[in-house]
This record gives C-alpha cells, structure tokens and sequence, in this order.
C-alpha cells in the first residue's frame, strides 16, 4: 500500500499555505504557526489525512469505481491531465460546464457529438467543403478542451478529486448535489466544511499539486495492478484443479478395472450365458407358435365326421336279433 512521507511533503512544499491575513478560521487546527506574513500548515494532521486519501483511493480503485480528477487552474492544468492519463481516470483540466455531473444526460449529448466529428477527422471531413471542414474543425477543438477528459467515463464518476476547491466550487456544489464523496486540496484562505476526505495542503504550488495527484495515481496504479495479479492467479489455479480431476477419475477407474481383470474367467464363462441369452431370444418367436396354432383349433370341426360312427355301428347292434333266429 503506497505512503505519503514527511520529506517528500517537505521537498513538495505542501507546508506553506496563504497569507495570515487571508486565512479562514476553521482552518485553524490544521495552522503550526506564521512565519513572514505566511501561515505554516502542521504536516503532522496532513500526513495521516493523505494517507486516509491514498487508502480511500486505491479501494475505489480495487472495486473497478472510477475518480474524477479536477483541476483548471492554471497551474494545475497539465498536471491533473498526465496523471489522470496515467492512471485511467477521467479528468476536467480546462472548465467545468455548468451541469457537468447534475446534468448529466445533456453533456453525454455533447460527448456523442465529439465523437462523431472524431469519425469524420480520421477522413479529413472530405466529403465537406473546405469552410464547413474549418467550422467542424473548430467545433472538435472547443469539445475536446472541456470533454475529452470525460468522454470515455460513461456515467457519474464514483469519487471526485478537487486541487482547489475556492476555485473549484461549482464541481464541488454538484458533488455535493449527487452526495459524491470528494477528496479536497484544502489551504488556509477555505473552510474544510463538507469535504469528505481533506488534505491540508499548499493548493498553489506546481510542485505540491504534482505531488497529490502522483500518489493518487500511483495508489490506483497499484490497486489496479493487484486486481491484474489476482485475476492470473484465478486462471493459474483453475487449469491445475481441472486437470487433476480427469486424474483422479482414472484413478477411480484403475481401481474398477483391477477386479474386472480377476474376473476375466468368469466373464468367459459367462459368455455361454449370454449365447443362451441370445437362444431365448431366438425361442421367443417360438412363443408365438400359439397364432401358428389357429388352425390346429380348427381340427374339432374335421372330427366332425368321426362324431357320426355311432350311427354307422347302428347295423351291428341289431345281430343280436340274427342270432335269436339261428336260436330258433
């Protein structure tokens, strides 16, 4: 997990803040002293406020949440960019649209029309006129300077990142509005009131401004290549699990086989078995010998005939009365 140091925040000059004259009062815990007209902040609050930031940040980051940096000032501006870039986060370097966030659906518009104009430029607006390619032209630049930090954002950022939140109070009113947590860059001259993660720090400074936004950048950095390691060792150990099953099967199937090698003489002799099998199957036609037999029932009718000797032994019963006569 990244760490801010007191030395570096010391190189970075993060410990000067505005002129006393100018200061806020509730700034005051955050204040070690004064020194030339200007107020000295207390990097032993800051230093674990930072930390606080970078912890908050590489999570954010970790659960695929996306941070919005902000920072038009002038000093700020190419910063904010290249650490943004650096770290795949979107960004707002040159002003904040009114309705950038609250408004949301209008500015995807105004996105979905930069793109377009991108698509043309790849041909060189060639199927325009030279001063409809000017008027395209110009209308990409001005879209490209207030929205293509957020082009590929896709919907409302999760955490919004603000180096100066005087000059950045209209960003910091729609967070407020969409009740997005924000991680403030706070000098001496503003009140720390409804920033959710504040940094007591020099927000003037070029060099204290890349310090921020390139510890943030390196905890998402960090986070990000976390996720990346887990995601190989997921695909490492799911192939290795896979491939001992088959293994374990054979095993299983090895064990079955040894006894069906014991047995193979009892298989050769069973297979008289199943011969016999095979000849009651062949007899089972037999059993339908019955629907042969129909006309074997029929054979009562052909004894019909034999039915009839009865009468014809009628002639011998009557030789009784042949021999009352020899009697006689």
């Amino acid at each position: 997990m990244a760490k801010a140091s007191m030395k570096k925040m010391l190189e970075a000059g993060v410990h000067f803040g505005h002129r006393s004259r100018f200061w806020h009062p509730k700034m005051e815990p955050f204040i070690y002293g004064t020194r030339n007209g200007v107020h000295i902040i207390n990097l032993e609050k800051t230093l674990p406020q930072f930390n606080d930031v970078l912890n908050f940040a590489s999570k954010t980051a970790a659960a695929g949440g996306s941070i919005l940096f902000v920072g038009t000032k002038r000093a700020a501006s190419n910063i904010i960019k290249e650490e943004a870039i650096r770290c795949g986060m979107p960004y707002v370097n040159h002003r904040w649209l009114g309705g950038m966030m609250t408004n949301y659906k209008t500015i995807k518009a105004s996105i979905k029309r930069l793109k377009d104009l991108e698509f043309l430029a790849e041909e060189n607006f060639s199927q325009f006129t030279k001063k409809e390619a000017l008027i395209m032209t110009r209308e990409q630049e001005k879209l490209e300077r207030s929205l293509g930090g957020i082009k590929d954002l896709g919907s409302i950022p999760d955490v919004i990142f603000v180096v100066d939140i005087g000059h950045e109070k209209n960003a910091v009113r729609e967070a407020h509005t969409l009740q997005l947590p924000i991680i403030g860059v706070v000098d001496t001259n503003h009140s720390p009131e409804g920033i959710d993660y504040v940094i007591a720090g020099n927000d003037d400074s070029i060099r204290a401004i890349g310090y921020y936004a390139r510890e943030i950048a390196n905890a998402i950095l960090e986070a990000k290549a976390s996720i990346v390691e887990n995601k190989a060792a997921v695909k490492k150990s799911a192939p290795a699990t896979e491939e001992k099953k088959p293994a374990a099967k054979t095993e299983a199937a090895t064990e079955e086989k040894k006894p069906a090698a014991k047995t193979e003489a009892a298989t050769e002799e069973k297979k008289p078995a199943a011969k016999t099998k095979a000849a009651t199957e062949e007899k089972k036609p037999a059993a339908k010998k019955p629907a042969a037999k129909k006309p074997a029932a029929k054979k009562p009718a052909a004894k019909k005939p034999a039915a009839k000797k009865p009468a014809a032994k009628k002639p011998a019963a009557k030789k009784p009365a042949a021999k009352k006569a020899d009697t006689e």
